[in-house]
């Protein structure tokens, strides 16, 4: 296990919504921070403009801070590293492709696009591996700049070494090792002089001092060009963990949006922002997606930050994909909400009544969470089961008062003596209603679930409730003979 403080990076593209593989990275690279004293960064690495997305970056900081995932320094927050948007940082990058190319290690390239894709046809047509024939690589360097200062577009490519091999070691799958004939001189600084990711992020990571990098394993094809291009420098390598991917729930193929959009019809998503609004909790989503990737729930499963951060153990990572379980993620997420504090979850649930239109009367939540709490998988499941104590009214439906084997008369008559029973009694104070309710159950020779349900739904406007009669304390004498009033009138326009 690292002791030594170290410093990592969270550096996502400002590109679309943040999902559920960044999460992850981001809380490993915190958990790891937390764990060793160290520092955890976030970066933004928005140099491709064609695909950035307005809103994406305060999307992925919103994100970061709902989960609870704080960064030492930042873009909006600042630190000595910085700037911390690759857009702010133009100039680094020119300073260090000009470098490589003083190195002998990266050349102009004047190749056009239209001549790049004749070769490319023509390799395709050979059925040779497609990649860069090195025209440009071995112009002299005064024609090279001759044609630079003529102004002839122009692009710096990587000088891959030709012969021998490239071997690179990642923490969770060991050397790896490639052939460099199959590597290509790749592009590091595009013609309109902004930089490709294979530049920008390994000079950021080395001026930044990252020690390691979380990255996902779908850049494992590119990791020797990035270790070619540190070790051109003379730089130190970081420490590599490239993650393991998410399947589909069958494990069949990587999630993709399609699958999120199907599972967002059964209330899931792998979007963090959905996540929020679909009622999950941070503590359930960060402890699912930290298990997907990490074997530390052999002893214990329902984890909290603080936790994880204690048990953090980097060698305990595995390479292997994870299938995504919503299933685990309900666990989980139950299992959170029954250990939040009381007036907690009172706040996490209140925005889902208030948006639904409803005044919410904070004494009378409190009261509520112990009746519901249990029954929670999501926050917004509290709206179904507890919405109706902030209605004036509520409106059943008339078949459901009439309760199984009874007629509308039958049970017409079992809501007026019913009437009677509360209407007699000083409170409805759970020890004073329930003995006389099931004595009068045992006089109209019914069971508990005919007379309670009946008055369940007289009371509560639906099937499925709290317990009744904590319940009805809540709501009060008074408004509980209203609704049964209401509902024996239903009940006899029936007959």
């Amino acid at each position: 296990m690292t002791v030594s403080p170290v410093r990592v990076r969270f550096a996502p593209s400002p590109t679309g919504h943040m999902h559920l593989g960044s999460a992850r990275t981001a809380l490993y690279n915190y958990l790891l921070a937390k764990k060793t004293g160290g520092q955890f960064i976030l970066r933004i690495e928005d140099t491709d403009q064609k695909r950035f997305v307005p809103g994406a970056e305060q999307e992925l900081i919103d994100g970061l801070r709902w989960l609870g995932i704080n960064y030492d320094e930042g873009p909006d927050i600042g630190g000595p590293a910085g700037p911390y948007r690759q857009t702010d940082r133009h100039e680094i990058y020119q300073e260090y492709a000009q470098k490589l190319v003083d190195l002998d290690k990266a050349f102009p390239c004047f190749c056009t696009s239209e001549r790049l894709d004749s070769v490319r046809q023509d390799q395709q047509k050979r059925k040779v591996p497609t990649h860069y024939d090195g025209t440009c690589r071995n112009l002299a360097p005064e024609e090279a700049a001759k044609r630079i200062a003529s102004g002839e577009k122009y692009v710096i490519r990587f000088k891959m070494p030709a012969d021998g091999s490239t071997t690179a070691h990642d923490l969770l799958r060991g050397d790896i090792t490639v052939e460099n004939r199959q590597l290509d001189d790749s592009v590091l600084m595009k013609s309109d002089g902004w930089p490709t990711y294979h530049l920008a992020a390994m000079v950021d990571d080395h001026l930044m001092k990252i020690t390691h990098v979380f990255r996902g394993s779908e850049w494992l094809g590119t990791f020797p060009l990035h270790v070619n291009i540190i070790r051109a420098f003379g730089w130190d390598e970081p420490v590599w963990v490239h993650l393991s991917v998410f399947l589909k729930p069958s494990g069949k193929g990587k999630m993709s949006k399609r699958e999120s959009a199907e599972a967002m019809k059964d209330g899931y998503s792998i979007f963090v922002k959905d996540m929020h609004e679909l009622g999950f909790t941070p503590e359930g989503v960060l402890n699912w997606v930290g298990l997907m990737g990490w074997g530390a729930g052999e002893t214990e499963d329902v984890l909290t930050l603080e936790r994880m951060v204690e048990i953090f153990d980097i060698n305990r990572l595995t390479p292997s994909p994870a299938a995504i379980n919503f299933a685990k993620l309900d666990y989980f997420n139950g299992e959170h909400i029954r250990r939040l504090a009381a007036d907690d979850l009172a706040a996490r649930i209140k925005p889902y009544f208030v948006n639904a239109g409803l005044q919410v009367d904070d004494s009378k939540l409190l009261r509520i969470i112990p009746l519901i709490r249990e029954r929670l998988v999501t926050l917004d499941d509290s709206l179904s089961f507890a919405a109706w104590f902030f209605k004036d009214t509520v409106q059943p439906n008339p078949v459901e008062l009439v309760a199984k084997n009874l007629t509308a008369a039958q049970s017409v008559e079992v809501a007026r003596k019913t009437y009677q029973l509360l209407d007699a009694l000083p409170e409805l104070s759970h020890a004073l209603v329930e003995p006389p309710m099931r004595q009068l159950i045992e006089e109209l020779a019914l069971s508990p679930n005919q007379v309670f349900g009946i008055l369940r739904v007289a009371v509560t406007g639906q099937m499925v409730s709290p317990p009744l009669f904590e319940s009805m304390e809540i709501v009060g004498k008074e408004k509980v003979l209203e609704r049964l009033r209401h509902a024996i009138e239903l009940l006899e326009a029936m007959q």
